[in-house]
């Protein structure tokens, strides 16, 4: 990861949330927010885990802040977990993400979520969630499964399938009951158009 990409990154997740790219919103977050603060200590240990001169130094430091914050919010996700763009979390507590989940871009993360691994079967193996996802609190998903674009995965449903694009998924089973998709419930998205001339390689 280069410094230019953790940028863009940081100020992505940073205008999902508030819906705007200030400095001064970006510390008000990092010292006072909950989900942000956690993604932003995410993204840093990311980061410091690729450069060899910052891995021994300041990684370290990263890495303890962001213990801090697993305990102190109830989120476990690891540096080394694959995330795109405008990540957002909305609620803090009981969010567990398997180290070897995708995520992609503009993902909506509530409380009470586990990206898991399935250990047996023809799918074992960890979830890949596409772009513009919600997924509702309590929500459990499992094995090596592919969540599509635009999805809207209910509260408390358990997804073990792939899920098609475009589809509300709720029960449990998790079952597909419209193609609305994630309209509505994933805002914010246009950062790209905000920072471009601001962060070298926006989009």
């Amino acid at each position: 990861m280069t410094f230019s990409e953790y940028k863009y990154l940081i100020w992505s997740d940073l205008y999902r949330l508030s819906g705007e790219i200030r400095f001064s919103q970006l510390i008000r977050q990092v010292l006072f927010g909950e989900g942000f603060k956690f993604s932003f200590w995410l993204r840093t240990c990311t980061l410091l885990r690729t450069k060899p001169a910052l891995r021994y130094t300041w990684y370290p430091i990263a890495l303890w802040m962001l213990r801090r914050q697993r305990f102190r919010l109830g989120i476990s996700i690891s540096p080394r977990t694959e995330i795109g763009s405008g990540f957002y979390i909305g609620h803090f507590g009981g969010i567990n993400v398997n180290r070897e989940c995708k995520i992609g871009k503009n993902c909506n993360l509530s409380q009470g979520v586990t990206l898991g691994q399935s250990n047996r079967g023809e799918r074992a193996g960890c979830p890949v969630i596409g772009d513009n996802v919600y997924i509702g609190p309590g929500a459990k998903i499992f094995g090596a499964i592919v969540i599509g674009d635009d999805v809207a995965i209910g509260a408390n449903c358990v997804v073990t399938k792939d899920v098609p694009d475009h589809s509300v998924v709720v029960g449990v089973p998790g079952r597909v009951i419209s193609s609305q998709g994630a309209r509505n419930y994933v805002d914010f998205t246009d950062y790209d158009a905000k920072l471009k001339g601001r962060v070298r390689g926006a989009h």
